[in-house]
């Protein structure tokens, strides 16, 4: 099991764009057509299973929100920053 981050190490490693709510980390993608979002969300969950870290992805027109968090430790883990950061370059 992953070990969880302090609140400093969360603030230092959060990557731009990304907030903390609690026990997660959550970023709203935006986009300019629903398919875009459709797009991403598939890409986005590849990657996550590739990682074997599911997030929680909610889908609306014209954007995409992600949740993060390591449920079975609790909060906040290196795995949780690393998924996002594979998350931007793939919106990038």
């Amino acid at each position: 099991m992953a070990d969880l981050l302090s609140d400093d190490e969360i603030d230092v490693q959060l990557p731009e764009e990304w907030d903390r709510e609690g026990e997660e980390i959550v970023r709203t993608y935006q986009f300019d057509s629903y398919l875009d979002g459709v797009g991403f969300a598939a890409g986005a969950g590849g990657v996550a299973e590739d990682a074997w870290h599911h997030p929680e992805i909610t889908l609306t027109y014209g954007e995409v929100e992600v949740r993060l968090t390591t449920h079975d430790a609790g909060g906040i883990t290196a795995n949780d920053i690393e998924l996002a950061e594979r998350f931007d370059d793939i919106y990038e």
